[in-house]
């Protein structure tokens, strides 16, 4: 009995994992094929600066600020890609201080379920959750820092074109947007700021705020303002058709998410309308469900049904990711 609920449980977690990663993700944040082709871009952009020496001096920098153990805990293979995630989710923690936050506490929580149940399928399952749990934790942070961050672009775009307007040079208007903006974007701003302010030009500073902030919008404004500084224009013109571009296309988002929500219910409820029959069967006919599970044939059936709902929830996701 301990392993068919066990089992149950595995298929359960499986079921609201590919739910909240498949339905939830292509609709709050940008698809993997847009991620892709932003970095792509912004490889081509960062192509003829000297962009990587810069960071790579500053994570020295950084590096030599450490004790010898933490140097060398920061030294190893993913924790630089791990640091940087952590910045762009606007944590305060280390990256060594994760990891082992995270091995600490799988380890915790694959011994406390084999204490309990003395079955080292059960304990893996708790193992791999207590892993997964912060790691989406940090996906989550950091893609909801950057959608906070495009939702009020907007309004720094409007604060950038007045200053302008009203004669400042480009950089003011950056450490305007800083002082009068909270949250993600008067961070990044007084970043960016900062950056110019200490001799980096503008190409490095924009480079860098498309770098800790990796977003369609972002890469549209970073974009118009170097081909700007190229080849000459109106700035106010061009930040003003920008903010109306990026509005446009919030209110798009809006409306696929109106449109396609019956649409991500009904995978829900089909994907979790068969654990919620098992769970009235067993409770009214306890006797009936041990007849399926029992027997070989009656495993493997189960094992088709649920290949065939993994299917079916790959498909829904499909249909209903439309890029924007």
């Amino acid at each position: 009995m301990s392993e068919q609920f066990m089992i149950f449980g595995a298929m359960v977690f499986a079921a609201v994992f590919l739910l909240m990663m498949g339905l939830t993700i292509p609709v709050f944040g940008e698809s993997q094929k847009a991620r892709k082709n932003l970095q792509k871009r912004v490889r081509q952009l960062s192509a003829d600066t000297d962009a990587n020496t810069i960071t790579l001096l500053l994570r020295k920098k950084y590096l030599r600020s450490l004790s010898p153990v933490e140097r060398w805990l920061e030294s190893l293979p993913g924790m630089e890609t791990l640091a940087d995630a952590l910045e762009k989710a606007d944590f305060k923690y280390r990256a060594y201080q994760v990891v082992s936050g995270v091995v600490f506490f799988t380890a915790l929580g694959a011994l406390i379920a084999w204490v309990l149940t003395r079955n080292h399928w059960v304990a893996l399952a708790v193992g791999c959750i207590c892993f997964l749990v912060p790691v989406i934790s940090i996906i989550r942070a950091k893609r909801k820092r950057i959608a906070i961050f495009e939702e009020q672009l907007p309004d720094a775009i409007d604060i950038m074109k007045r200053a302008i307007r009203a004669g400042h040079p480009f950089s003011e208007s950056l450490h305007l947007v800083a002082e009068e903006m909270e949250g993600p974007v008067g961070q990044e701003f007084r970043i960016t700021f900062a950056d110019l302010n200490y001799g980096n030009d503008l190409r490095r500073a924009m480079l860098g705020l498309l770098h800790r902030v990796p977003s369609i919008p972002v890469m549209a404004l970073v974009s118009s303002i170097l081909i700007q500084k190229d080849t000459g224009g109106d700035l106010t013109e061009i930040l003003e058709r920008i903010g109306q571009v990026i509005r446009e296309r919030f209110k798009f988002q809006r409306r696929v998410k109106t449109l396609s929500a019956e649409g991500r219910l009904s995978a829900w409820i089909l994907a979790l309308v068969p654990f919620v029959l098992v769970l009235v069967v067993s409770w009214t006919s306890p006797d009936y469900l041990p007849l399926l599970l029992d027997d070989p044939m009656g495993v493997k059936l189960v094992a088709f049904a649920f290949a065939g709902m993994v299917i079916g929830v790959y498909w829904i996701n499909r249909v209903l990711r439309i890029e924007v």
